[in-house]
């Protein structure tokens, strides 16, 4: 007997003006499997999802779900359909309790007791059926992001949730809380529940799916058994070309401190210590990669000592400069002291949207011949630096006068990586190198951080991606809770080690 598939999308087009976000895109899942969906950034695989789920309508091709037509339009006729959606940010009240949040637009009626009892009861069903373990009573701001996914995946099925879309499920969880969350999704799996797992990570697909298609620009362009495939081959149809997989690393020769930070406490304006004692330095010829799960004090640490936040406890020496409260520096100042620095949010930290990439270029080095003459600015000057670093770095396409915001993520990202690397500086901090970069530019900008760290530039990385970590760092620092807790050499590390401290579990704590 055929068994029909669990979901079937049938020549599923959607466009978005002149953008054709998915064209003609057919994919079918089978009950019971793992399935994973991977692209580059603007390949439409998230468009895809969310016409599944009903966040859009697709502009044609047909929906079945368990081999019978399901016209979807809505999320409420997706969760009618058996869908059920955990998303990259979680959509939880953090004030109410695993319970409350559980029962969330579905309440039973006037009388929330009778709903209470009725959803502590569905709970408990849960917790035995798919190992589903939280307290009910505990109220979602004091839980850990691995307990707090869990609520979302318990809320998608007490509303009956069959087939669960999973976006980017990993992004905030540590390498032990993966393995747990991988764990229960094996369970889920067993229990016969179907999952679409959406994720960009490679590792991932080849960790815990059963099958995994490929989409690039919007077409869906290969179906693979997972255990038939590799993680080169996913990489090749993702890009369209043979990408290496590995970074060319350049042997570290570690020279002098150029920049250290000692004793750096910071608080924000509601007096909660977002970092507390944190020391470490940066030397020259050496890649400090800075581990931890987001939130954790590492976007604050950027912000000082870039000069963006002041020194408000401890000092950093930068040469024969001390920066500390009663002597602070401003990020220009700093800049004039070789210190280049990479935002972790591109788009509110490193890019004026509306403004051409030509003048991008040039932001916080608009004082210089890059700009003009120093006292006026020409686009004729602007325009000849932008094509030149556009030409050095890959950056497509190739056209200064273009506004910012209409290039990709990842092209984005390397027209900023391009501005602070030409400056040649001797001190870069960088945050989140390859944030929504696609496979391609990941190989672009790990071999341009390599070639500086080869001229002799002392570099921070702050990633929360662990396998960057890795393959970048020559010493790695760990932060939780806006500590340091523990460093080691590249060379002692492993994965398992890491994650204990970025769960907290300071260096020899069993």
């Amino acid at each position: 007997m055929t068994v029909a598939p669990a979901v079937r999308l049938s020549g599923i087009t959607k466009t978005f003006g002149p953008v054709v976000a998915n064209d003609a895109v057919d994919l079918e899942v089978m009950p019971g499997t793992i399935h994973g969906i991977i692209g580059e950034n603007g390949a439409g695989k998230s468009t895809l999802v969310s016409i599944l789920y009903g966040f859009y309508g697709a502009d044609s091709g047909t929906i079945e779900i368990d081999g019978r037509d399901a016209p979807i339009e809505t999320s409420a006729d997706a969760i009618g359909n058996g869908i059920g959606m955990v998303h990259q940010h979680f959509m939880l009240v953090p004030n109410f309790t695993v319970l409350e949040n559980v029962m969330l637009g579905s309440e039973g009626g006037a009388m929330l007791k009778d709903g209470k009892a009725a959803t502590r009861e569905e709970l408990l069903r849960l917790e035995r059926d798919y190992g589903l373990e939280v307290d009910p009573d505990a109220l979602i701001e004091d839980l850990p992001v691995g307990l707090q996914q869990r609520v979302e995946i318990l809320k998608a099925l007490r509303r009956g949730a069959r087939i669960l879309i999973l976006d980017e499920p990993t992004g905030v969880l540590t390498p032990a809380e993966t393995d747990r969350f991988f764990e229960i999704l094996r369970g889920l799996r067993e229990q016969g529940v179907t999952i679409l797992l959406i994720t960009h990570k490679l590792r991932e697909i080849m960790a815990v799916t059963d099958n995994v298609s490929v989409m690039r620009r919007g077409k869906m362009v290969g179906h693979r058994r997972t255990t038939e495939t590799s993680r080169e081959e996913l990489a090749e149809l993702m890009v369209g070309r043979a990408v290496s997989m590995e970074v060319d690393r350049v042997a570290a020769e570690a020279g002098a401190v150029a920049m250290a930070a000692q004793g750096i406490t910071w608080c924000d304006e509601g007096g909660v210590a977002r970092l507390s004692d944190v020391s470490l330095d940066l030397r020259a010829g050496e890649i400090l990669g800075l581990a931890g799960v987001s939130g954790n004090g590492q976007s604050e640490l950027l912000d000082v000592l870039s000069g963006i936040a002041p020194v408000q406890e401890g000092r950093i020496v930068i040469g024969d400069r001390t920066v500390t409260a009663a002597n602070p520096l401003d990020p220009a100042e700093m800049r004039r002291l070789g210190v280049s620095h990479v935002p972790e949010d591109r788009h509110r930290r490193a890019l004026v949207l509306p403004f051409e990439a030509r003048e991008n270029a040039v932001l916080g080095y608009h004082d210089g011949a890059r700009a003009g003459d120093g006292r006026m600015l020409s686009p004729a000057a602007m325009h000849r630096h932008c094509e030149t670093l556009m030409e050095r770095f890959d950056v497509r396409p190739t056209l200064p006068k273009q506004a910012a915001v209409g290039f990709s993520g990842g092209n984005q990202q390397k027209l900023v990586m391009a501005r602070e690397i030409e400056t040649e500086p001797s001190i870069m901090l960088i945050g989140q190198p390859t944030r929504g970069v696609d496979i391609g530019g990941i190989a672009f900008i790990h071999a341009e951080i390599m070639a500086r760290k080869a001229a002799g530039c002392a570099i921070l990385v702050v990633s929360v991606e662990l396998d960057e970590i890795m393959a970048l760092s020559d010493r790695i620092a760990v932060m939780n809770a806006g500590r340091i807790v523990g460093e080691i050499p590249r060379a002692e590390a492993d994965t398992g080690r890491i994650g204990l401290m970025m769960a907290g579990v300071s260096e020899g704590v069993a």
